[in-house]
């Protein structure tokens, strides 16, 4: 592709994949070994960790802090990582003790294979030019234009909904939070050839992460790797191809991509259509599985708490009547759906983990760490500590009225992350999943199947596992 930009290079990529992994992980712990002595915790092989990191990581990570406090260290597999839990250390990981970290170089870095260099695989000075660039992109008047689109997919999604007594709500929103996607990133027809086999390109690349680790590590010819390396190649040359046409017709359409093509740095300075690419395609991952969970994992709680239900509808009912809301009408005028959205980012923020890794040796909370060592902050883990949320693991939206809000520590709430890297898309989601919610409620109330039980996966955020079904109950 064709630059156009004088931004530099975001920095040398993860030793990813497969075994280069774990080689680099053992010298960079060996390296880290000579220089200071490891935060207490659970450092020894343990099977009984790597298994249940793998399927209930909370529990394990809350115990862990209960015994070792909100710095300490546990060895999943072969390689052991510094955790970093509650408020305070929130804070520093994101903001006093940033320069600490590094992103890049974390426990996910192999996201690069599919979404390349975007806002959310880089550091530093790359990073913050190519977010004052794209920051125009999520102006108010940009995410209004996006809502007509949410509201209008999000309408006739839930429509077709009313003849059936259940839905796997989960799978039903990702259809339609990627349909939005195509249309407000894109600028596409979401009934098209074209956006149909990007969107299941994009959705057998992100399969590659509900693998199982070992297949992970696997590189040959017809291994999960392989098979993720197509998708991104697939995709790229696709959606490639649709920024060369829009950039040799100079078009500037109303969706994000046109907003990408078309943003300037103070010096003049655009992206490359190979930043533009990345840059979209963070964004179609971080909005599509965001919008996702936090809906599913919402619709999940409204069921278990029909009288909170029950609230949530007359708001909407107030607010809109017998009609869909206006674009307004979802920025401002459904404050308990909002504390609702918000009280579901606390119980399941989908970006449940923060990976870095440590590029210097640091304090915290009177524990030295050595440079080199991976290091995790955990918003999942930080939203159900008890002293600082009562009754960690109750749905209660009222928990974010500001009088009760404005009580909590700094880096308490940090499910979109905080600071310098604050998700850049946070209007936009917040509208989709208004946009989302209000045309299920104006339509149905919920129930559980009486068999139903929550597991929750991790791939690479949260999810309910194999699916959410929900009976819908004709309002």
């Amino acid at each position: 592709m064709n630059g156009v930009s004088r931004i530099g290079s975001p920095g040398p990529r993860p030793a990813f994949p497969g075994p280069l992994a774990v080689y680099s992980d053992v010298r960079d712990e060996r390296r880290a070994r000579r220089r200071a002595p490891f935060p207490a915790g659970d450092n020894r092989v343990s099977f009984r960790n790597t298994w249940g990191f793998r399927r209930e990581p909370l529990s394990i990570l809350l115990d862990a802090h209960e015994r070792h406090g909100p710095i300490f260290g546990m060895r999943i597999l072969f390689g052991l990582s510094v955790f970093m839990i509650g408020p305070e250390a929130n804070h520093f990981v994101l903001v006093s003790g940033r320069e600490n970290f590094v992103w890049r170089n974390g426990r996910m870095g192999d996201l690069i294979t599919l979404i390349g260099d975007g806002l959310l695989t880089t550091d530093g000075a790359y990073h913050d030019t190519s977010r004052a660039i794209m920051m125009p992109a999520f102006h108010r008047e940009r995410v209004a234009t996006a809502a007509a689109a949410m509201i209008e997919e999000a309408g006739s999604a839930a429509e077709s909904l009313a003849d059936r007594d259940s839905a796997d709500i989960y799978t039903w929103t990702r259809d339609l939070a990627m349909r939005i996607a195509m249309r407000a990133l894109f600028g596409f027809d979401p009934d098209s050839g074209r956006a149909g086999e990007i969107a299941a390109r994009f959705e057998s690349g992100l399969g590659f992460h509900a693998r199982e680790f070992p297949m992970q590590l696997l590189v040959g010819p017809g291994s999960p790797y392989a098979r993720l390396k197509r998708d991104r190649a697939a995709i790229a040359a696709m959606v490639g191809a649709e920024i060369s046409r829009r950039r040799l017709r100079t078009e500037d359409r109303d969706d994000m991509l046109g907003s990408l093509l078309a943003a300037t740095d103070e010096e003049g300075h655009s992206l490359s259509d190979g930043q533009v690419l990345d840059h979209v395609l963070t964004l179609l991952f971080a909005g599509h599985d965001t919008t996702t969970s936090t809906l599913s994992f919402m619709i999940y709680e409204l069921a278990r708490n029909p009288g909170w239900a029950a609230r949530l509808s007359a708001e909407r009912d107030g607010v809109c009547g017998d009609r869909e809301p206006t674009g307004e009408e979802l920025f401002r005028g459904l404050p308990l759906l909002t504390r609702a959205i918000d009280e579901t980012l606390r119980l399941y923020p989908p970006a449940w983990i923060g990976p870095r890794r440590a590029v210097r040796d640091f304090d915290f909370a009177g524990v030295r760490t050595p440079a080199g060592l991976p290091v995790m902050y955990s918003s999942w883990v930080s939203h159900r500590l008890p002293a600082v949320f009562a009754d960690p693991d109750t749905f209660d939206p009222d928990r974010f009225l500001p009088e009760r809000r404005a009580e909590w520590p700094r880096g308490a709430y940090v499910p979109f992350g905080m600071g310098p890297r604050v998700c850049i898309g946070k209007r936009f989601g917040y509208t989709e999943v208004h946009a989302i919610a209000t045309a299920l409620l104006r339509r149905f109330s919920f129930e559980l199947p009486g068999d139903y039980g929550l597991q929750i996966q991790q791939a690479p955020t949260l999810s309910p596992k194999g699916g959410l079904p929900i009976r819908l109950l004709p309002r």
